[in-house]
């Protein structure tokens, strides 16, 4: 039987498969509430039949947003209208949804990627003062953010428990949260952009105090038997910056407070960065980790050959595949994995007079 098409146990939740569809920001949100676009972008995701598909980076408030344009959870019409969107993918879908939960802190108050992806300044009529662990900018010429005191980290940590407890009362089965891609938890871990002198930087175990702190936050609110779980950034890739022994002590200490999975990512905090890109370039790094950590791994990155999958996978690499870029461009990319493997994957009845005649009982569900 196919490796990919196994079943994974992501803490008291199973996965019917070990295909996640990783978040994408979509830059489509209105005052960070889900519109019409994440219905039918979302909808058509949570009918590929893949074990999981998480939601785009949401954020617990508004200044945590990468661009005015980024879907939130931080107030009650951001809830409503996502709320909107899940029913539907629920009702109709075969994938169940989870939602990745961030803060971009020095990255934040952005254009859309399409506009040029800049700094806007906070003086803008759209723009905003970031915050972050040290007043050092992203990139030269931005404007700087505000070190956030004693007062700001407690604000952030209550803002992700609130967050945590309007995706529970939506329905979502788990949460990742995004502490990776040079966004403010990553900010935290790595020595590049913490400069802090307090007991949240220097060290090691400082700078995995806070978003450890954010972890511990969630877990107290979210229901004990809905998973949740961390995308790392594995490495920055630039020399003196975060590194894969770093990771593997901050997946260690999150496996103690109860963390079911790692998603390891890399990059993203520093125009520096210098990234070897390829074909399944980060799978080393989930390797490792791995190796390492007794808990289930996600690897992604460019990974978009269902045979590659099956290999990472059966070599033990990786526990899951996350399939992003590659979901957008192919939303069935599942189906036609589950064909090329000789697996069976669930689809909506409205399709099922779609299987192709080579692939007979390809769609499980089918009578």
């Amino acid at each position: 039987m196919s490796r990919l098409f196994q079943p994974l146990s992501l803490g008291a939740l199973e996965l019917a498969n070990r295909i996640v569809i990783a978040p994408m920001c979509q830059y489509s949100a209105e005052n960070g509430n889900a519109t019409d676009w994440h219905m039918i972008h979302l909808g058509t995701l949570a009918q590929s039949g893949a074990g999981l598909l998480i939601v785009e980076a949401t954020a617990v408030t508004p200044e945590g947003r990468i661009s005015p344009a980024d879907l939130g959870l931080y107030d009650d019409a951001n809830e409503a209208a996502l709320e909107r969107v899940v029913e539907a993918a629920r009702r109709y879908g075969t994938t169940p949804l989870a939602i990745q939960l961030g803060h971009a802190g020095r990255k934040a108050s952005c254009r859309k990627p399409w506009d040029g992806g800049t700094q806007i300044a906070p003086d803008a009529p759209d723009g905003w003062q970031t915050v972050a662990p040290s007043a050092l900018p992203f990139a030269d010429g931005n404007v700087a953010p505000v070190a956030l005191d004693d007062a700001g980290l407690t604000r952030l940590r209550d803002a992700f428990a609130e967050a945590a407890r309007r995706a529970a009362r939506l329905g979502f089965v788990g949460i990742e949260l995004h502490a990776a891609h040079g966004y403010l938890l990553h900010q935290f871990l790595s020595p590049l952009s913490n400069r802090r002198t307090d007991r949240y930087g220097g060290s090691l175990e400082n700078r995995l105090r806070f978003p450890l702190e954010v972890f511990d936050a969630i877990r107290e609110v979210f229901p004990a038997d809905r998973p949740v779980w961390a995308r790392v950034s594995a490495t920055d890739w630039v020399d003196g910056g975060w590194d894969v022994d770093g990771t593997i002590a901050f997946a260690r200490a999150l496996k103690e407070r109860g963390a079911a999975a790692i998603h390891v990512s890399s990059g993203g905090l520093s125009p520096a960065q210098q990234i070897p890109v390829g074909p399944g370039y980060q799978v080393p790094l989930a390797e490792a980790v791995r190796k390492a950590v007794d808990l289930p791994v996600i690897a992604v990155g460019l990974i978009t050959d269902p045979e590659e999958a099956e290999a990472i996978l059966t070599e033990g690499q990786a526990d899951a595949i996350g399939i992003a870029r590659a979901a957008l461009y192919d939303p069935r990319w599942p189906w036609h994995a589950a064909a090329k493997l000789g697996a069976q994957i669930d689809a909506p009845p409205q399709y099922w007079r779609s299987e192709p005649r080579e692939y007979r009982n390809l769609f499980r569900t089918k009578p």
